[in-house]
C-alpha cells in the first residue's frame, strides 16, 4: 500500500491545523532574528521552517523521519535559497542527540507522540534551550470537557489543563495561536482532494479500496463529531530563569497550577498515532512524521 500521508499531505505546505500568517506571528512572538538558533523537531516538508529563516533570518536545524517528506523540505530549502539557515536532518526524533541549551527555541509542531504526549515532549526538549529560551509545541486539546459518550480522549485534554501541563514541566506559558476552523477545514480537505485525485488516476491499484475506506471512514469523523469537539494550538512557553533549580521550578509550577483551581486531565497517552488515527480519523491529531508510526 502506498503511504497513506504521502497521498494525503501531497499539497500541504503546512501539515498541520494552522496558516502561514500563523506561522509568522509565533516567530514574532518569539523575537526571532539573525541570531537565533531553532530546533524543528518532525519539520515535515520544512513549511515553518521556510517561513521563519526567511522572514527572520533565524537559523533552523530540521528534524524528519520520513523520507519522503525530508526529500521534499531540501528541495524547498534549496529553492528559497536558505541552504546557509536551515539544515535538514533525516532522522527519527527519538534518535537525533539533544544538545543541552543548544538553541534558542526548541519546536514540535503536531509530534508530541515521538516522546509519548505533551509532558514527555516538554521533559525531552526543555533542557535544550538555554537561558530563558522558548519550547513551542503545536498540540491538540479538547473544546468540551467532559466528552461525550463514547468519544476516548486519546490522552488530550481540555484548554486550560493543556496549559497546566507547561506549568508542571517548570515553563512559564507566553503565547498561545488557536487553530480557526478555516485552519481545520482547509488542512482536511487538503487530504480530501488528493485522495480523490489518487483514488482517480490509480482505480486498479490493489490498495484502493482501502484507502477508500480509509479515506471516507476520515472524512465523516471530522464532519460529524472532529470539527466541533476537537482543538488545535500553538503554545509557546519560556523556561524559568537557569538561576532557579528545576526541583523548585517544577514545585513553584505546581503550586500556581493547583492555586488556579486548575484539574490535571488524564496522563498523556502513550499511544501511537495509528491508535490515534483509527480512533478519531484525523491527521490533526498528530503531525506527518508520526504518521510513519501507522
Amino acid at each position: 500500500m502506498p503511504w497513506w500521508y504521502a497521498v494525503a499531505e501531497r499539497d500541504h505546505e503546512i501539515q498541520n491545523p494552522t496558516s502561514p500568517e500563523k506561522i509568522l506571528l509565533l516567530g514574532e512572538r518569539l523575537r526571532l532574528g539573525a541570531d537565533s538558533d531553532v530546533l524543528d523537531i518532525a519539520c515535515g516538508k520544512g513549511g515553518p521552517a521556510v517561513l521563519l529563516a526567511r522572514e527572520f533570518g533565524c537559523r533552523i536545524t530540521g528534524v524528519e523521519r520520513a523520507p519522503e517528506f525530508a526529500s521534499v523540505a531540501r528541495e524547498r530549502v534549496a529553492a528559497a535559497g536558505l541552504n546557509g539557515r536551515i539544515e535538514i536532518v533525516e532522522r527519527d526524533a527519538t534518535e537525533f542527540e539533544l544538545e543541552s541549551e543548544r538553541y534558542d527555541v526548541a519546536m514540535c509542531l503536531g509530534a508530541s507522540f515521538v516522546w509519548g504526549g505533551l509532558e514527555g515532549t516538554l521533559v525531552a526538549l526543555a533542557p535544550t534551550v538555554r537561558g530563558a529560551g522558548h519550547v513551542v509545541v503545536g498540540e491538540p486539546y479538547w473544546r468540551r470537557w467532559p466528552l461525550p459518550e463514547g468519544v476516548a480522549d486519546e490522552g488530550f485534554v481540555a484548554l486550560a489543563e493543556t496549559a497546566a501541563r507547561f506549568a508542571n514541566a517548570g515553563l512559564r506559558l507566553e503565547t498561545l495561536i488557536a487553530s480557526s476552523p478555516d485552519d481545520w477545514d482547509r488542512y482536511e480537505t487538503l487530504h480530501w482532494r488528493a485522495l480523490e485525485e489518487w483514488l482517480d488516476a490509480n482505480p486498479d491499484d490493489p490498495d484502493a479500496d482501502e484507502l477508500r475506506r480509509r479515506h471516507e471512514a476520515y472524512r465523516d469523523e471530522y464532519l460529524h463529531r472532529q470539527r466541533e469537539l476537537l482543538g488545535w494550538a500553538i503554545f509557546a512557553a519560556r523556561r524559568f530563569y537557569a538561576a532557579r533549580s528545576s526541583a523548585g521550578s517544577a514545585s513553584s509550577a505546581r503550586n500556581v497550577s493547583d492555586s488556579s483551581g486548575c484539574r490535571l486531565g488524564p496522563p498523556a497517552s502513550t499511544s501511537s498515532s495509528s491508535k490515534i488515527a483509527c480512533a478519531w480519523g484525523s491527521r490533526g491529531l498528530a503531525s506527518h512524521s508520526a504518521r510513519n508510526h501507522e
